[in-house]
Protein backbone atom coordinates (compact mmCIF):
# COMPACT_ATOMS: atom_id res chain seq x y z
CA UNK A 1 0.00 0.00 0.00
CA UNK A 2 1.37 3.32 -1.11
CA UNK A 3 -0.64 5.66 1.00
CA UNK A 4 -3.04 5.05 3.83
CA UNK A 5 -6.05 7.42 3.04
CA UNK A 6 -7.83 9.12 5.50
CA UNK A 7 -11.10 7.13 6.89
CA UNK A 8 -13.74 7.59 4.73
CA UNK A 9 -16.84 9.10 5.99
CA UNK A 10 -19.16 6.27 5.77
CA UNK A 11 -22.48 8.55 6.63
CA UNK A 12 -21.25 11.25 3.93
CA UNK A 13 -23.50 11.76 0.67
CA UNK A 14 -22.42 10.42 -2.66
CA UNK A 15 -21.37 13.63 -3.95
CA UNK A 16 -19.24 14.65 -1.15
CA UNK A 17 -17.43 10.63 -1.49
CA UNK A 18 -16.73 11.29 -4.97
CA UNK A 19 -14.31 14.21 -3.82
CA UNK A 20 -12.95 12.70 -1.25
CA UNK A 21 -13.15 9.18 -0.96
CA UNK A 22 -9.96 7.33 -1.18
CA UNK A 23 -7.89 10.32 -1.05
CA UNK A 24 -5.09 11.54 2.02
CA UNK A 25 -5.80 14.73 3.65
CA UNK A 26 -2.16 16.20 3.02
CA UNK A 27 -0.76 15.17 -0.49
CA UNK A 28 2.85 15.09 -1.77
CA UNK A 29 4.22 18.43 -2.19
CA UNK A 30 1.31 20.34 -0.84
CA UNK A 31 -0.71 19.21 -3.65
CA UNK A 32 -4.45 19.66 -3.72
CA UNK A 33 -4.37 16.99 -6.71
CA UNK A 34 -3.14 13.82 -6.51
CA UNK A 35 -0.08 13.82 -8.33
CA UNK A 36 1.27 11.34 -11.28
CA UNK A 37 3.50 8.77 -10.74
CA UNK A 38 5.14 8.61 -13.95
CA UNK A 39 7.25 5.78 -13.21
CA UNK A 40 7.01 1.64 -13.86
CA UNK A 41 9.71 0.94 -11.05
CA UNK A 42 9.98 1.87 -7.54
CA UNK A 43 13.62 1.67 -5.86
CA UNK A 44 14.34 0.56 -2.41
CA UNK A 45 16.64 2.39 0.11
CA UNK A 46 18.45 -0.57 0.99
CA UNK A 47 18.72 -4.45 1.60
CA UNK A 48 16.59 -4.14 4.79
CA UNK A 49 13.71 -2.55 2.94
CA UNK A 50 13.44 -5.12 0.19
CA UNK A 51 13.49 -7.75 2.89
CA UNK A 52 10.73 -6.19 4.99
CA UNK A 53 8.74 -5.80 1.42
CA UNK A 54 9.15 -9.43 0.17
CA UNK A 55 8.35 -11.05 3.71
CA UNK A 56 5.39 -8.70 3.93
CA UNK A 57 4.54 -9.80 0.29
CA UNK A 58 5.12 -13.30 1.63
CA UNK A 59 3.02 -13.28 4.37
CA UNK A 60 0.17 -11.86 2.53
CA UNK A 61 0.09 -8.62 3.67
CA UNK A 62 -0.14 -4.96 2.48
CA UNK A 63 2.68 -3.55 1.32
CA UNK A 64 3.82 -0.59 2.28
CA UNK A 65 5.63 0.92 -0.40
CA UNK A 66 5.71 -0.14 -4.51
CA UNK A 67 7.53 -2.39 -6.19
CA UNK A 68 6.72 -3.00 -10.20
CA UNK A 69 4.50 -0.53 -11.90
CA UNK A 70 1.98 -3.58 -12.92
CA UNK A 71 1.19 -4.42 -9.55
CA UNK A 72 0.17 -0.83 -8.11
CA UNK A 73 0.62 2.54 -8.78
CA UNK A 74 -0.05 5.67 -6.21
CA UNK A 75 -2.50 7.04 -8.42
CA UNK A 76 -4.31 4.05 -8.64
CA UNK A 77 -4.52 3.11 -4.90
CA UNK A 78 -6.26 6.62 -4.31
CA UNK A 79 -9.02 5.48 -7.16
CA UNK A 80 -9.81 1.94 -6.56
CA UNK A 81 -10.86 3.77 -2.75
CA UNK A 82 -12.84 5.74 -4.11
CA UNK A 83 -14.39 3.61 -6.54
CA UNK A 84 -15.11 1.15 -3.41
CA UNK A 85 -16.78 3.69 -1.33
CA UNK A 86 -18.92 5.08 -4.52
CA UNK A 87 -20.16 1.32 -5.25
CA UNK A 88 -20.39 0.23 -1.47
CA UNK A 89 -17.64 -2.47 -1.49
CA UNK A 90 -14.73 -3.83 0.47
CA UNK A 91 -12.40 -3.09 -2.52
CA UNK A 92 -12.17 -2.19 -6.12
CA UNK A 93 -9.42 -3.16 -9.02
CA UNK A 94 -9.22 -1.08 -11.99
CA UNK A 95 -7.84 -2.34 -15.14
CA UNK A 96 -6.90 -1.28 -18.42
CA UNK A 97 -10.61 -1.45 -20.27
CA UNK A 98 -13.81 -2.68 -18.96
CA UNK A 99 -13.18 -5.74 -21.35
CA UNK A 100 -10.49 -6.91 -19.37
CA UNK A 101 -12.23 -6.04 -15.74
CA UNK A 102 -14.90 -8.63 -17.13
CA UNK A 103 -11.99 -11.30 -18.70
CA UNK A 104 -9.93 -11.24 -15.87
CA UNK A 105 -12.34 -11.90 -13.43
CA UNK A 106 -14.10 -14.76 -15.51
CA UNK A 107 -10.89 -16.26 -15.96
CA UNK A 108 -10.49 -15.87 -12.18
CA UNK A 109 -13.52 -17.82 -11.17
CA UNK A 110 -14.23 -20.13 -13.90
CA UNK A 111 -11.63 -23.22 -14.91
CA UNK A 112 -12.60 -26.39 -17.89
CA UNK A 113 -15.45 -27.84 -17.14
CA UNK A 114 -17.41 -24.62 -15.34
CA UNK A 115 -20.92 -23.32 -16.67
CA UNK A 116 -21.89 -20.08 -16.45
CA UNK A 117 -24.74 -17.92 -17.58
CA UNK A 118 -25.40 -14.73 -19.46
CA UNK A 119 -28.23 -12.77 -19.93
CA UNK A 120 -29.22 -11.70 -23.43
CA UNK A 121 -29.17 -8.14 -24.83
CA UNK A 122 -25.51 -7.20 -23.59
CA UNK A 123 -22.59 -6.26 -24.64
CA UNK A 124 -21.70 -7.63 -28.07
CA UNK A 125 -18.03 -8.58 -26.86
CA UNK A 126 -18.73 -9.94 -23.76
CA UNK A 127 -21.72 -12.27 -25.94
CA UNK A 128 -18.55 -13.17 -28.08
CA UNK A 129 -15.96 -13.65 -25.43
CA UNK A 130 -18.25 -16.05 -23.73
CA UNK A 131 -19.56 -17.85 -26.55
CA UNK A 132 -16.39 -18.26 -28.49
CA UNK A 133 -13.09 -17.46 -26.25
CA UNK A 134 -14.35 -18.96 -22.99
CA UNK A 135 -15.35 -22.39 -25.30
CA UNK A 136 -11.83 -22.86 -26.26
CA UNK A 137 -10.73 -23.39 -22.51
CA UNK A 138 -13.84 -25.78 -21.57
CA UNK A 139 -15.76 -23.30 -20.05
CA UNK A 140 -19.68 -23.11 -21.36
CA UNK A 141 -22.21 -20.61 -21.55
CA UNK A 142 -25.82 -20.04 -22.00
CA UNK A 143 -27.39 -17.04 -23.06
CA UNK A 144 -30.96 -16.85 -21.75
CA UNK A 145 -33.71 -14.34 -22.34
CA UNK A 146 -33.33 -10.86 -20.31
CA UNK A 147 -35.83 -10.81 -17.85
CA UNK A 148 -36.88 -14.72 -17.77
CA UNK A 149 -35.97 -15.48 -14.77
CA UNK A 150 -37.68 -18.92 -14.27
CA UNK A 151 -35.64 -19.55 -17.42
CA UNK A 152 -32.36 -18.13 -15.83
CA UNK A 153 -32.91 -21.00 -12.44
CA UNK A 154 -33.76 -23.48 -14.87
CA UNK A 155 -30.58 -22.88 -16.99
CA UNK A 156 -28.55 -23.63 -13.88
CA UNK A 157 -26.12 -27.00 -13.78
CA UNK A 158 -24.11 -28.74 -11.04
CA UNK A 159 -21.28 -27.21 -12.74
CA UNK A 160 -22.90 -23.34 -12.93
CA UNK A 161 -20.38 -21.26 -11.02
CA UNK A 162 -21.53 -18.03 -12.09
CA UNK A 163 -23.88 -15.12 -13.62
CA UNK A 164 -23.10 -12.24 -15.50
CA UNK A 165 -25.85 -9.95 -16.38
CA UNK A 166 -25.66 -6.02 -17.27
CA UNK A 167 -28.07 -3.64 -16.14
CA UNK A 168 -29.24 -1.29 -17.53
CA UNK A 169 -28.63 -3.55 -20.96
CA UNK A 170 -26.92 -2.34 -24.47
CA UNK A 171 -28.63 -1.06 -26.20
CA UNK A 172 -32.19 -1.79 -24.87
CA UNK A 173 -31.82 -0.64 -21.43
CA UNK A 174 -33.60 -3.89 -19.89
CA UNK A 175 -33.23 -3.65 -16.30
CA UNK A 176 -32.25 -6.92 -14.27
CA UNK A 177 -34.16 -7.70 -10.92
CA UNK A 178 -31.02 -8.02 -8.45
CA UNK A 179 -32.99 -8.57 -5.48
CA UNK A 180 -34.36 -11.75 -7.31
CA UNK A 181 -31.07 -12.52 -9.63
CA UNK A 182 -28.90 -12.70 -5.84
CA UNK A 183 -31.86 -14.67 -4.46
CA UNK A 184 -31.44 -17.44 -7.26
CA UNK A 185 -27.86 -17.64 -6.88
CA UNK A 186 -27.97 -17.86 -3.32
CA UNK A 187 -29.96 -20.91 -3.57
CA UNK A 188 -27.63 -22.31 -5.75
CA UNK A 189 -24.35 -21.38 -4.40
CA UNK A 190 -22.89 -19.15 -7.50
CA UNK A 191 -21.39 -16.26 -7.73
CA UNK A 192 -23.26 -12.95 -9.22
CA UNK A 193 -21.35 -10.63 -11.29
CA UNK A 194 -23.04 -7.38 -12.77
CA UNK A 195 -22.03 -5.18 -15.34
CA UNK A 196 -23.43 -1.37 -14.09
CA UNK A 197 -21.60 0.50 -16.62
CA UNK A 198 -24.97 2.27 -17.92
CA UNK A 199 -26.26 3.04 -14.38
CA UNK A 200 -22.85 4.23 -12.78
CA UNK A 201 -22.73 3.51 -8.60
CA UNK A 202 -24.69 7.11 -8.83
CA UNK A 203 -27.71 5.71 -10.19
CA UNK A 204 -27.45 1.88 -9.31
CA UNK A 205 -25.35 -0.23 -6.20
CA UNK A 206 -25.91 -3.37 -7.95
CA UNK A 207 -23.60 -4.82 -3.87
CA UNK A 208 -26.90 -3.31 -1.49
CA UNK A 209 -29.19 -5.64 -3.66
CA UNK A 210 -27.01 -8.79 -2.35
CA UNK A 211 -24.83 -9.00 -5.85
CA UNK A 212 -20.97 -10.49 -5.12
CA UNK A 213 -19.41 -8.26 -8.09
CA UNK A 214 -19.96 -5.40 -9.71
CA UNK A 215 -18.10 -3.98 -13.01
CA UNK A 216 -17.98 -0.62 -15.26
CA UNK A 217 -16.44 0.35 -18.23
CA UNK A 218 -14.82 3.53 -16.59
CA UNK A 219 -14.37 5.12 -20.34
CA UNK A 220 -17.63 5.64 -20.56
CA UNK A 221 -19.25 7.88 -17.13
CA UNK A 222 -16.86 7.40 -14.46
CA UNK A 223 -14.24 9.16 -16.73
CA UNK A 224 -16.99 11.22 -18.40
CA UNK A 225 -14.92 13.08 -20.64
CA UNK A 226 -14.23 10.30 -24.13
CA UNK A 227 -10.38 10.78 -22.98
CA UNK A 228 -9.55 7.29 -21.20
CA UNK A 229 -9.78 3.87 -20.80
CA UNK A 230 -10.46 2.01 -17.78
CA UNK A 231 -12.34 -0.64 -16.50
CA UNK A 232 -13.24 -1.56 -12.50
CA UNK A 233 -14.34 -3.95 -10.48
CA UNK A 234 -15.26 -4.10 -7.19
CA UNK A 235 -16.38 -6.14 -4.26
CA UNK A 236 -15.50 -7.97 -1.52
CA UNK A 237 -11.79 -7.68 -0.08
CA UNK A 238 -11.03 -11.63 -0.58
CA UNK A 239 -12.28 -11.79 -4.28
CA UNK A 240 -10.92 -8.51 -5.65
CA UNK A 241 -7.73 -10.30 -4.51
CA UNK A 242 -8.12 -13.18 -6.39
CA UNK A 243 -8.55 -11.21 -9.12
CA UNK A 244 -5.60 -8.95 -8.75
CA UNK A 245 -3.25 -11.49 -8.30
CA UNK A 246 -4.69 -13.29 -11.87
CA UNK A 247 -3.94 -9.51 -12.89
CA UNK A 248 -0.98 -8.70 -12.24
CA UNK A 249 0.24 -11.85 -14.76
CA UNK A 250 -2.43 -10.86 -17.24
CA UNK A 251 -1.00 -7.14 -17.19
CA UNK A 252 -4.04 -5.49 -18.31
CA UNK A 253 -3.23 -2.44 -15.49
CA UNK A 254 -4.13 1.36 -16.24
CA UNK A 255 -1.49 3.74 -16.88
CA UNK A 256 -0.91 6.14 -14.41
CA UNK A 257 -1.87 9.38 -16.80
CA UNK A 258 -5.44 7.34 -17.49
CA UNK A 259 -5.67 7.01 -13.46
CA UNK A 260 -4.96 10.56 -13.09
CA UNK A 261 -7.71 11.25 -15.30
CA UNK A 262 -10.52 9.07 -13.87
CA UNK A 263 -9.53 10.57 -11.00
CA UNK A 264 -10.80 13.91 -12.48
CA UNK A 265 -13.78 12.76 -13.72
CA UNK A 266 -15.20 10.99 -10.85
CA UNK A 267 -14.98 13.81 -8.71
CA UNK A 268 -17.55 15.53 -10.74
CA UNK A 269 -19.61 12.24 -11.74
CA UNK A 270 -22.68 13.34 -9.72
CA UNK A 271 -23.21 16.71 -11.20
CA UNK A 272 -22.79 15.13 -15.01
CA UNK A 273 -25.04 11.95 -13.94
CA UNK A 274 -27.58 14.50 -12.30
CA UNK A 275 -27.26 16.09 -16.14
CA UNK A 276 -27.78 13.16 -17.65
CA UNK A 277 -30.64 11.96 -15.82
CA UNK A 278 -32.73 14.91 -16.62
CA UNK A 279 -31.47 15.26 -20.19
CA UNK A 280 -32.09 11.72 -21.25
CA UNK A 281 -36.21 11.99 -19.46
CA UNK A 282 -36.78 14.74 -21.50
CA UNK A 283 -35.03 13.47 -24.82
CA UNK A 284 -36.98 9.64 -24.16
CA UNK A 285 -40.36 11.74 -23.58
CA UNK A 286 -40.24 14.05 -26.91
CA UNK A 287 -39.28 11.20 -28.82
CA UNK A 288 -41.89 8.85 -27.62
CA UNK A 289 -44.42 11.84 -28.83
CA UNK A 290 -42.93 11.81 -32.04
CA UNK A 291 -44.69 10.75 -35.66
CA UNK A 292 -41.45 9.93 -36.68
CA UNK A 293 -40.18 7.58 -34.44
CA UNK A 294 -41.87 3.72 -34.33
CA UNK A 295 -40.41 3.07 -30.53
CA UNK A 296 -38.28 4.10 -27.53
CA UNK A 297 -36.25 2.53 -24.88
CA UNK A 298 -35.70 4.02 -21.71
CA UNK A 299 -36.40 2.79 -18.22
CA UNK A 300 -37.91 6.25 -17.25
CA UNK A 301 -40.53 5.93 -19.49
CA UNK A 302 -43.43 3.94 -18.67
CA UNK A 303 -43.94 2.18 -21.69
CA UNK A 304 -40.46 0.35 -21.35
CA UNK A 305 -40.81 -3.03 -20.03
CA UNK A 306 -38.84 -2.92 -16.68
CA UNK A 307 -39.67 0.70 -16.08
CA UNK A 308 -41.07 -0.67 -12.60
CA UNK A 309 -38.00 -2.38 -10.95
CA UNK A 310 -36.18 0.31 -12.28
CA UNK A 311 -37.86 2.70 -10.60
CA UNK A 312 -37.51 0.97 -7.59
CA UNK A 313 -34.06 0.05 -8.17
CA UNK A 314 -32.60 3.32 -9.62
CA UNK A 315 -31.84 6.47 -8.80
CA UNK A 316 -31.99 8.03 -12.25
CA UNK A 317 -32.25 6.86 -15.64
CA UNK A 318 -29.09 7.66 -17.50
CA UNK A 319 -28.04 9.37 -20.69
CA UNK A 320 -28.60 6.45 -23.15
CA UNK A 321 -32.30 6.63 -25.38
CA UNK A 322 -32.89 4.08 -28.03
CA UNK A 323 -35.11 4.25 -30.25
CA UNK A 324 -36.44 3.05 -33.30
CA UNK A 325 -36.77 5.88 -36.76
CA UNK A 326 -40.22 5.10 -38.63
CA UNK A 327 -37.94 4.57 -42.19
CA UNK A 328 -35.94 1.93 -43.61
CA UNK A 329 -32.09 1.38 -42.54
CA UNK A 330 -31.16 4.32 -45.44
CA UNK A 331 -33.55 6.81 -44.15
CA UNK A 332 -32.34 6.11 -40.86
CA UNK A 333 -28.88 7.00 -42.50
CA UNK A 334 -30.47 9.82 -43.23
CA UNK A 335 -31.62 11.16 -39.83
CA UNK A 336 -28.36 10.51 -38.14
CA UNK A 337 -26.45 12.23 -40.86
CA UNK A 338 -29.08 15.38 -40.41
CA UNK A 339 -27.89 15.96 -37.02
CA UNK A 340 -25.75 18.70 -36.19
CA UNK A 341 -24.96 18.51 -32.25
CA UNK A 342 -23.53 14.50 -31.43
CA UNK A 343 -20.87 12.88 -32.96
CA UNK A 344 -21.17 9.66 -34.70
CA UNK A 345 -18.81 7.12 -32.68
CA UNK A 346 -19.34 3.97 -30.59
CA UNK A 347 -18.89 4.89 -27.09
CA UNK A 348 -21.09 6.88 -24.48
CA UNK A 349 -21.35 8.66 -21.09
CA UNK A 350 -18.95 11.51 -22.23
CA UNK A 351 -19.84 14.99 -21.92
CA UNK A 352 -20.50 15.33 -25.58
CA UNK A 353 -23.61 13.63 -27.44
CA UNK A 354 -22.78 10.56 -29.23
CA UNK A 355 -25.20 8.98 -31.23
CA UNK A 356 -24.59 5.25 -33.59
CA UNK A 357 -26.89 3.30 -35.78
CA UNK A 358 -25.71 -0.30 -34.41
CA UNK A 359 -26.58 -2.66 -37.33
CA UNK A 360 -23.87 -0.46 -39.45
CA UNK A 361 -21.05 0.29 -36.12
CA UNK A 362 -21.23 -2.17 -33.79
CA UNK A 363 -22.75 -5.16 -35.64
CA UNK A 364 -21.45 -3.98 -39.31
CA UNK A 365 -19.88 -7.61 -39.87
CA UNK A 366 -23.38 -9.51 -38.88
CA UNK A 367 -26.10 -10.21 -41.82
CA UNK A 368 -29.67 -9.25 -41.32
CA UNK A 369 -30.55 -12.38 -40.36
CA UNK A 370 -27.86 -12.52 -37.69
CA UNK A 371 -28.50 -8.93 -36.63
CA UNK A 372 -32.10 -9.98 -36.72
CA UNK A 373 -31.60 -12.92 -34.27
CA UNK A 374 -30.35 -11.02 -31.45
CA UNK A 375 -32.41 -7.83 -32.08
CA UNK A 376 -30.50 -5.30 -33.96
CA UNK A 377 -32.36 -3.33 -36.56
CA UNK A 378 -31.42 -1.23 -39.66
CA UNK A 379 -33.72 1.33 -37.75
CA UNK A 380 -32.54 1.17 -34.53
CA UNK A 381 -30.42 4.20 -32.85
CA UNK A 382 -28.62 4.73 -29.48
CA UNK A 383 -28.33 8.21 -28.55
CA UNK A 384 -26.06 8.81 -25.58
CA UNK A 385 -27.13 11.93 -24.84
CA UNK A 386 -24.21 14.02 -22.95
CA UNK A 387 -24.22 17.41 -20.98
CA UNK A 388 -25.61 19.84 -23.44
CA UNK A 389 -28.33 21.89 -23.03
CA UNK A 390 -31.54 19.61 -23.09
CA UNK A 391 -33.33 22.19 -25.40
CA UNK A 392 -30.39 22.44 -28.07
CA UNK A 393 -30.60 18.90 -28.21
CA UNK A 394 -34.29 18.14 -28.70
CA UNK A 395 -34.34 21.16 -31.17
CA UNK A 396 -31.46 19.18 -33.29
CA UNK A 397 -33.53 15.96 -33.04
CA UNK A 398 -37.12 17.50 -33.74
CA UNK A 399 -35.31 19.33 -37.52
CA UNK A 400 -33.50 15.69 -38.39
CA UNK A 401 -36.81 13.94 -37.79
CA UNK A 402 -38.97 16.65 -40.07
CA UNK A 403 -36.64 15.70 -42.71
CA UNK A 404 -37.08 11.91 -42.91
CA UNK A 405 -41.20 12.59 -41.84
CA UNK A 406 -41.13 14.85 -44.75
CA UNK A 407 -39.13 12.24 -46.76
CA UNK A 408 -42.14 9.95 -45.88
CA UNK A 409 -44.59 11.85 -46.61
CA UNK A 410 -43.70 12.80 -49.62
CA UNK A 411 -42.80 8.90 -50.82
CA UNK A 412 -46.47 7.62 -49.40
CA UNK A 413 -48.48 10.89 -51.95
CA UNK A 414 -46.09 9.89 -54.64
CA UNK A 415 -46.51 5.89 -54.24
CA UNK A 416 -50.40 7.43 -53.70
CA UNK A 417 -50.54 9.33 -57.10
CA UNK A 418 -49.07 6.07 -58.74
CA UNK A 419 -51.90 3.71 -57.36
CA UNK A 420 -54.12 6.28 -58.43
CA UNK A 421 -53.05 6.75 -62.04
CA UNK A 422 -52.66 3.21 -62.56
CA UNK A 423 -49.05 2.28 -62.17
CA UNK A 424 -49.02 1.32 -58.90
Amino acid sequence: MFTQPDADRKTAHFDTQAVHAGETRRKPYGALAMPIVQTSTYCFEDTAALVEHMRRKEDGLEPVRGEYGRYGNPTQEVVEHKLAALDGGEAALVFASGMAALTATLLTFLSAGDHYILTEDCYRKTRQFSLEFMRRIGVSCSVVCQGDYEALEAAITPQTRLILAESPTNPYLRVADLDRIAAIARRHDILTLIDATFATPYNLRPLEHGIDLVAHSATKYLGGHNDLLAGVLVGDTERIHAVRELNNMLGAVSDPHALYLLLRGLKTLSLRMARHNESGQRVAEFLETHPAVGRVWYPGLASHPDHAIAVQQMKGFGGVVSFEVDADMEGTSRFIDALTLPYMGPSLGGVESIVEQPALMSHFTLDEEERAAIGITGQLVRYAVGIEDADDIIADLAQALAKVHRAADAASEAHGKALASGRG
